[in-house]
């Protein structure tokens, strides 16, 4: 597949990007080296080879959702730089009327 500027400028079109002339170059030039290294894929044999659907054998492997107390109101509030009583304090982020 030859890789045009046409097809650059399009490309760059889609993805809002602006390239000046030797970037346009520099960027026709790595797409074609993608496309031909993408072709060899088609000269390698995958007659018998299964289809990859996940990267293991492990399907919906969770841990057991048990409830538990992993730190208390006192440590979580320590370190905040702002706090008022059992709660942050953060600034505002709404704007009222």
């Amino acid at each position: 597949m030859e890789i045009s500027d046409s097809l650059v400028d399009h490309i760059a079109n889609l993805a809002k990007l602006e390239f000046n002339d030797s970037e346009k170059e520099a960027i026709r030039q790595d797409m074609s080296k993608i496309v031909n290294f993408m072709s060899k894929l088609n000269e390698i044999d995958t007659e018998n080879v299964e289809p990859l659907m996940f990267m293991s054998h492990d399907i919906n492997v969770l841990r057991e959702d048990i409830p538990a107390v992993t730190i208390t109101k006192e440590e979580a509030l320590k370190n905040a730089p702002k706090k008022d009583s059992d709660y942050f304090r953060i600034p505002k982020v709404l704007q009222g009327k």
